[in-house]
């Protein structure tokens, strides 16, 4: 049986639960619109009423003692479902509203993310938005996030993932360059190729090849960067080819100013998901979203 806390006990949890992600008393409280004392006060009177130590302090910051850690996702979990129950009572199932906070790759997000979102905001007026555009994976649940944009096999978690379509590995140039220097055929003929290879695409030299892998070309590029928006440009000027995720040069192909070969080639395709938080319970503005932007995701010729 779960027992419902009261208002000062859930006051108590949203304190703990700021202070532990701002890992400050002053930080923490300022989040919630609180001065330091009220925030060190009611984190206290959590302690006591638990009888264990929640944190270890310092002069400069707090950090979570075991206990706390395990507590805090506790609290979490609580809070939200205390927050979804609410806002299924005020009816936002009709009318989503709140903050809306998305997590996706940088180029991902440019591309197909931000134009899905302001078409969603537009038709919601009631909800924001605060999107954060990282090449890495994000802890969804300790950074505070409602949704991620996930390109690959998922491990196991408590997340909610809908599949969206599929991102393959590419290898592209313009049509003048392969007027100039030949379509390759096979993954052997690009060492005869001036290569722009992409540190955050293809981390090393090696390029892998087919359904399984099997096939292995090792590469000597002629330059290599670690921005994707840098390489595409210079294979864009027609100066050699590079390899990327289809998503990464969509416009390109779809326009025709880039090509890609050794399509019969390529790797097994990598699935898109979009992952959230709350699962059925998950309030209206997440909800929402996802079925907003899983529809027009799937439209994406590139993704198909």
């Amino acid at each position: 049986m779960i027992i419902m806390p009261n208002m000062d006990r859930l006051q108590s949890l949203e304190v703990f639960i700021a202070v532990a992600e701002a890992e400050g008393f002053a930080e923490g409280a300022r989040r919630l619109g609180l001065s330091a004392p009220s925030a060190t006060r009611g984190v206290n009177a959590l302690e006591e009423r638990l009888g264990a130590r929640l944190f270890t302090r310092t002069t400069r910051r707090v950090r979570l003692t075991d206990v706390g850690r395990t507590y805090l996702d506790d609290a979490r979990h609580i809070v939200a479902q205390l927050r979804a129950a609410d806002d299924a009572a005020a009816g936002a199932m009709a009318n989503p509203v709140g903050e809306l906070r998305i997590t996706c790759s940088n180029e991902f997000g440019r591309i197909y993310v931000t134009p899905v979102l302001t078409e969603f905001l537009d038709t919601y007026p009631d909800v924001s938005a605060d999107v954060v555009l990282v090449d890495r994976v994000v802890n969804m649940v300790e950074e505070g996030f409602d949704v991620a944009v996930r390109i690959g096999p998922l491990p196991p978690s408590g997340l909610t993932a809908v599949r969206v379509g599929s991102v393959r590995h590419i290898v592209c140039g313009t049509p003048d360059y392969l007027k100039q220097f030949g379509r390759p055929a096979t993954p052997a003929d690009l060492m005869a190729h001036r290569i722009v290879a992409v540190s955050a695409v293809s981390p090393t030299t090696e390029w892998r090849f087919g359904v399984d892998l099997s096939e292995t070309v090792r590469l000597q590029p002629r330059l290599r960067l670690s921005s994707v928006a840098a390489a595409r440009e210079v294979v864009r000027q027609g100066w050699g080819l590079t390899r990327l995720l289809s998503y990464q040069v969509g416009p390109e192909l779809e326009e025709g100013r880039l090509v890609s070969v050794l399509e019969d080639f390529e790797p097994e395709p990598l699935p898109t998901h979009l992952v959230h938080v709350g699962g059925r319970r998950a309030p209206a503005k997440i909800r929402t979203f996802i079925d907003f932007a899983r529809d027009r995701l799937r439209g994406v010729r590139v993704l198909r």
